[in-house]
């Protein structure tokens, strides 16, 4: 049994799963909906340009029956008259087609949104295949799709018979009308009926984009199986991890050997710990750490501090506190701005004296570090204890 619910489509298709499909072009597509708003669109074109539409017409049709002599009998020139009444029906009908064009192509963002994908166009054989076919003919897919069309028979044949019932008066009128107040009259009842039948389909697309919506998540759907090899396949081989893992440290090594030359000193444990800093007056808010290490690390620092003339200086508690609560290229906490300003103010006192002459400064003695910032303060460990001191 617990074989069986890992083999169950059960889970909601991941967004990888997704992007897959995507990338094959296959997306929820709702083609009732999609009809629906170009009739929609039609439908609301035709109301609001019908008036214009229809005295451009008449006046191309009136002017189309007239012709001269020279048109008669001149070949080019009834050429030339042709193919102006053509430019001119489709400068009348332009608008009308733009606006179906527009909406066509914003029609996809209800549902799926737009969509280039050179894998749908790709031959595929497997759909010549009459299995295939007749499997598709008998699915749920099919009998859904079969349903559908009828109820929109349905409802459209229904609507229409109460459009035409209740116009049915008006219709008959229509005999005894003048030929022109007749053929505006008819052009409002084809026009009412039209949209009212296309209103009806509103009924089937609401009811059709929800649906593909569900099916298209439905199919998409995974087991759990599928879904732990996809985590596997994403996350990559362990070992390759811990390989990059590895990889990144030394980087990080390396680059933080290059900075150790530019550091302004480096406070040691003296052998323990050992934390290179640097400021740039004006460049940097606080001072930072370019480098450190413990043990084997902090020797290999301070040997490349020795051979670069960085000055060494030993603060225990300091070193500890530097090394617990800053990462590479962090600024020092504020609570050691105090403790930190002691120690390059004899660094840069040092600097000047090995620049020109004068008194040695003394080198710091016991210098302060706040309590819950020393790690073997019992203080550091108190719980409740802010190691950043903001």
């Amino acid at each position: 049994m617990a074989e069986d619910s890992e083999l169950e489509k059960t889970e909601p298709a991941s967004p990888r799963r997704l992007e897959q499909a995507r990338e094959e072009g296959d997306v929820p597509r709702s083609r009732e909906l999609a009809t629906c708003t170009v009739l929609l669109a039609a439908g609301a074109g035709l109301w609001f340009t019908g008036d214009g539409l229809v005295r451009q017409i008449n006046r191309m049709l009136t002017s189309g029956m007239a012709f001269d002599r020279a048109q008669v009998f001149d070949f080019n020139l009834l050429l030339m008259r042709i193919a102006g009444d053509l430019v001119d029906v489709l400068i009348v009908f332009a608008p009308l087609a733009a606006l179906l064009m527009l909406v066509a192509l914003a029609s996809p963002l209800l549902i799926g949104g737009w969509l280039f994908s050179g894998k749908a166009l790709q031959p595929n054989f497997g759909r010549l295949n009459p299995l295939n076919g007749l499997g598709n003919m008998v699915s749920a897919r099919a009998g859904v799709e079969l349903i559908k069309a009828i109820a929109k028979a349905i409802l459209v044949g229904t609507v229409s018979w109460m459009v035409v019932s209740s116009q049915m008066e008006s219709m008959l009128g229509l005999v005894v009308e003048p030929l022109k107040a007749g053929s505006a009259h008819l052009a409002s009842l084809l026009l009412t009926g039209f949209i009212t039948i296309v209103c009806s389909l509103v009924v089937i697309a609401l009811i059709d984009g929800p649906y593909q919506i569900w099916h298209y998540a439905n199919k998409l759907k995974m087991t759990r199986e599928e879904l732990r090899q996809e985590a596997k396949e994403s996350d990559g081989d362990p070992q390759i991890k811990a390989k990059m893992r590895q990889m990144q440290r030394e980087m990080a090594r390396r680059r933080m050997m290059t900075e150790i030359p530019t550091a302004d000193v480096v406070v040691t444990n003296p052998t323990h710990y050992a934390v290179a800093l640097k400021y740039a007056d004006g460049k940097m808010r606080a001072p930072t750490v370019v480098a450190k290490g413990m043990d084997e690390m902090a020797a290999k620092i301070r040997e490349i501090a020795a051979e670069n003339n960085v000055p060494l200086l030993e603060a225990p508690p300091l070193a500890r506190a530097l090394y617990k609560h800053t990462e590479l290229g962090d600024e020092i906490p504020e609570g050691l701005y105090t403790a930190v300003a002691e120690v390059l103010a004899y660094v840069f006192q040092l600097r000047a004296y090995k620049t020109n002459g004068g008194n040695r400064p003394d080198v710091p003695g016991d210098i302060d570090v706040p309590p819950q910032l020393d790690p073997l303060n019992p203080a550091a460990q108190a719980p409740g204890a802010n190691g950043l001191m903001q």
